[in-house]
């Protein structure tokens, strides 16, 4: 007897492969979020190396000069993160002399308003240290972790995207192989136009990082900080490092505010500004500024956004959008695949 696949063993047999597909990404992810990241850098930097290969650069010669370019441009920024850290370490001496001061304050006004003496204030600080010291180490030690996981990354990503540019026309190869129904020109437009889709990708982001720095540097206008543009789009690039860009990036507007206006309510704006328009990107910014140029609806994308930081955390974050235009460029040539295309167009 043959069996009929009803529409439910269909749905099972969908929910099994999103199943297995997401257990291998995730458990693969030490793997997959380089060679990714390796990737879309290799797609974005293959017309500049195609172009030098045509002016008579050799083929690693090709390869290397705009890599090169690429990782001084993102050292740069790491920099500009060093610079933020030791200009606040500059002004924590006179931070220093703020802070006592204020806590000396708000000790006299609890002594005076609510009748709690100096020696109840002082046991309840400890008890409130030793339980948040737990926290707070947790979370220093998931900073430095993330910051060595982006150092190990910073040299093997480079790696990985020479090779995966050195010898492309082999994948070109193996994709012919692996697809041997599909025609070659089907392929070669497809691997073209997820290309163009990177490169819309990368538009978008541009564009987040501009309005993110936009509305960063108005907020703080608003509140009256000093530098209010230069901090503002600091923070809108450091915030590319995950968990340390935001943090170092805020330290020293909530510093200058705190020095300037000698209240906790100006620095307290500062956090909420950045708080807002973090939000903001995450929610509202980034589906919209990336998904209309990628052509693909802005709840898919906000879906693919949640569904990476789960499995890839930050880099999935930033990955799972192009992998999302891939799908739909594949899905809009494949018959077979309509149904996916209409889900995921906008």
């Amino acid at each position: 007897m043959v069996k009929l696949r009803t529409p439910a063993n269909h749905q099972l047999v969908l929910l099994q492969y999103i199943f297995f597909v997401s257990m291998i990404l995730y458990f693969g992810r030490t793997l997959f979020v380089p060679l990714s990241f390796a990737l879309l850098i290799s797609c974005i930097l293959y017309p500049v190396c195609a172009w030098l290969e045509k002016h008579r650069f050799s083929r690693m010669a090709a390869i290397v000069l705009p890599l090169t370019i690429l990782t001084i441009l993102l050292g740069l920024v790491v920099l500009l993160l060093f610079y933020q850290l030791s200009s606040f370490i500059t002004e924590w001496p006179l931070l220093e002399a703020k802070v006592s001061a204020s806590l000396v304050a708000l000790s006299e006004w609890l002594a005076q308003s609510f009748n709690i003496q100096h020696d109840k204030q002082v046991a309840w600080l400890n008890q409130v240290f030793n339980s948040s010291g737990s926290g707070i180490l947790a979370f220093i030690k998931q900073t430095i972790a993330a910051s060595a996981v982006g150092s190990v990354l910073f040299i093997l990503i480079p790696v990985y995207a020479v090779l995966i540019l050195y010898y492309r026309h082999k994948w070109i190869e193996v994709l012919y192989r692996v697809f041997p129904t599909a025609e070659q020109n089907h392929i070669r437009e497809i691997v073209r136009l997820s290309i163009q889709s990177y490169y819309s990708f990368i538009k978008g982001m541009i564009l987040v990082y501009l309005i993110v720095g936009v509305l960063n540097s108005l907020g703080l206008w608003i509140l009256g900080i000093p530098h209010p543009f230069l901090f503002g789009f600091v923070a809108s690039i450091l915030t590319f490092i995950p968990y340390a860009g935001i943090l170092v990036a805020s330290l020293l507007p909530v510093s200058y505010a705190w020095i300037t206006y000698s209240s906790i309510w100006y620095p307290l704006g500062v956090i909420g500004i950045f708080a807002i328009v973090q939000y903001l990107e995450a929610n509202i910014i980034f589906p919209l500024a990336v998904s209309s140029r990628l052509k693909i609806n802005a709840l898919v994308t906000l879906v693919a956004i949640v569904a990476g930081g789960l499995l890839w955390g930050v880099s999935g974050m930033i990955l799972f959008i192009p992998f999302l235009g891939i799908l739909k460029l594949v899905a809009d040539r494949t018959p077979r695949l309509k149904t996916i295309a209409i889900v995921l167009g906008d």
